[in-house]
């Protein structure tokens, strides 16, 4: 029988073998764009077959054959693990299958560098290696919420709103001085914009303009064009932030975490705060109109669909609040590309993808440190209704997919190695606090995750505007 060690040296594994086949992915993704494979055309090594790379991209090919040959190791103790530990049927046939998948992707990768095969068996041979991955973090996922999961953490259907507001006690009092009343409402107006948002999604745009002036080789990437952009960017999140606050004051008031609130506490009036929000909504689609009108198109699309559609629709409802919600953080990505570009392009898609199936990733951590008070609010959060071992399995799934997305991204030739090395080391730690948080399951380490997470899509974006404008 397997011990409770073996199954813990098993998870070990199975993470590790999940970013190996991670590593020789995303490095795939790039030399294949590089002169990495036409630098070393021969198998398994270079020149005849046996000769040492002489050039600094055949040292890369070959250090990618060499990396290849120790994550078919790792894949190969891995399989034995599965077999060897307490796992389930699924595990097993799923950590098979990509045992099994591994030598038909390296045969593959031999085929495509040292033959002209065109581009359609390098997609296959990039595509199997994304199903790999996505078995092997399946098969991860499955075996820690065995091994972690309670199992009296059953779903407790639709949450109902407690009416009781938090008590005056809990909320910070309002200034009666002058001259402090008017600080704190000059700091209320600037925190019903929730500037903690801006930093992230400026970025989200800014790299999304850079890759698209790299990629389409547009001359429209200037100093005007970026503060334009950037600009009604601000705007329109503080315009979303503002309508927000304004919709959910009831609510807020019944939370702790938002009980000092603006409106909440009354420091705002609702009237002023929807003059503010609609006063930011105006600037930023004039600062949007500025750069071209589909910009100022979708920067109205952006500020509905938070404030609307995911504030009033999505939130109060479905328990799929945050992963439908993930299209409003995503839009930046497609309003900065079409900033540059006039229209909507392929890598303006494939970034807001990233940004998409990261958001359920980031956000369900945030979602498990405050279940009890979400619950306390009546919103449907995916602990709330499915339980905190659904909650951390769907985070490790989404947290796949984020990184599949990632290495699709890396196809562009516009991005390289510090694209690279960013990806597998934030993304390596990304999925190391995610696995922590199966262990640890206390609101420490949902926050951790939660800022890891900030931190992965932090510095993939800033080493996409590194890749491209600065290297």
């Amino acid at each position: 029988m397997a011990t409770t060690r073996d199954s813990n040296t098993f998870h070990g594994l199975l993470a590790a073998t999940a970013m190996g086949v991670y590593l020789l992915l995303i490095v795939g993704a790039t030399t294949a764009l590089t002169d990495a494979t036409a630098a070393c055309a021969a198998w398994p090594a270079c020149g005849d077959g046996f000769s040492l790379p002489t050039t600094t991209d055949g040292w890369v090919a070959l250090g990618h054959r060499l990396a290849a040959v120790a994550v078919g190791l790792l894949t190969l103790a891995t399989l034995v693990m599965a077999w060897r530990a307490d796992t389930s049927r699924r595990v097993k046939a799923t950590v098979t299958a990509s045992a099994v998948l591994y030598p038909v992707q390296a045969g593959m990768g031999a085929v495509v560098a040292t033959t002209d095969t065109g581009a359609s068996l390098s997609t296959v041979h990039l595509v199997i290696g994304m199903a790999i991955f996505g078995g092997l973090v399946a098969a991860l996922a499955w075996t820690l919420e065995a091994a972690t999961g309670d199992p009296d953490d059953q779903p407790a259907g639709m949450p109902e709103m407690n009416d009781r507001p938090t008590s005056d006690s809990e909320r910070p009092p309002i200034p009666t001085d002058p001259v402090e009343r008017a600080k704190a409402t000059v700091g209320a107006y600037f925190r019903l914009m929730k500037p903690r948002l801006m930093w992230l999604l400026c970025l989200v745009a800014s790299a999304a303009m850079a890759l698209a002036g790299t990629v389409s080789g547009s001359t429209a990437l200037t100093p005007s064009i970026i503060l334009a952009t950037l600009g009604g960017g601000v705007l329109s999140i503080g315009a979303s932030g503002t309508f927000n606050h304004v919709l959910e004051r009831d609510v807020d008031r019944r939370m702790q975490r938002t009980s000092d609130r603006p409106l909440a506490v009354d420091l705002v009036p609702v009237r002023n705060a929807v003059a503010f929000g609609l006063v930011l909504a105006a600037g930023s689609v004039a600062l949007f109109a500025s750069v071209n009108w589909l910009a100022a198109v979708l920067g109205v699309v952006a500020i509905a669909f938070y404030s609307v559609v995911y504030t009033l629709i999505l939130k109060p409802n479905t328990v799929q609040n945050t992963v439908i919600g993930g299209a409003a953080g995503a839009l930046p990505a497609l309003i900065g590309w079409v900033a540059v570009t006039g229209e909507v392009g392929l890598g303006g898609i494939v970034l807001a993808v990233v940004i998409f199936l990261w958001t359920p990733a980031h956000f369900y951590n945030l979602a498990l440190a405050y279940k009890d008070d979400y619950a306390r609010g009546g919103f449907p959060m995916m602990p709330v209704v499915r339980g905190e071992t659904e909650t951390r399995k769907h985070i490790l799934w989404w947290l796949g997919a984020t990184l599949v997305a990632a290495a699709g991204l890396a196809v562009m030739d516009a991005l390289g190695v510090v694209y690279l090395v960013t990806s597998i080391v934030f993304g390596g730690a990304f999925l190391y606090f995610v696995v922590r948080l199966h262990y640890e399951q206390d609101d420490t380490a949902a926050f951790r995750a939660f800022h890891a997470s900030n931190a992965y899509l932090g510095m993939l974006l800033l080493a996409i505007v590194v890749d491209t404008l600065a290297l």
